[in-house]
């Protein structure tokens, strides 16, 4: 039992710094690249980012961006898991 409360902690806290992070991605995006719909980018930065990563870029939704934060968020943006979720999302937003 204590376990599955262990547990239930952890994905509570993983929840909680993904938002944060989504938070930050978000603003990174929509500074380097106005006008576009940043929420499906987000995504794709976050489903390609590791747990640290994930945990460092949450910790700037408190100390503020960044330039290493942005670094941070273009390098995750730039992998090919990204950059293939990315290319979906776009032809998904464009009705292909």
């Amino acid at each position: 039992m204590a376990l599955s409360a262990c547990e239930a902690t952890n994905q509570v806290a993983d929840t909680l710094a993904r938002e944060r992070a989504k938070g930050v991605v978000n603003t990174v995006v929509a500074q380097r690249f106005p006008g576009l719909n940043a929420a499906p980018i987000t995504d794709c930065v976050i489903d390609a980012a590791s747990a640290g990563e994930i945990i460092q870029i949450a910790s700037a939704s408190v100390s503020g961006v960044t330039p290493e934060t942005t670094q941070q968020v273009i390098a995750i943006a730039q992998r090919p898991e990204a950059v293939q979720c990315i290319a979906q999302n776009s032809l998904t937003l464009l009705g292909g």
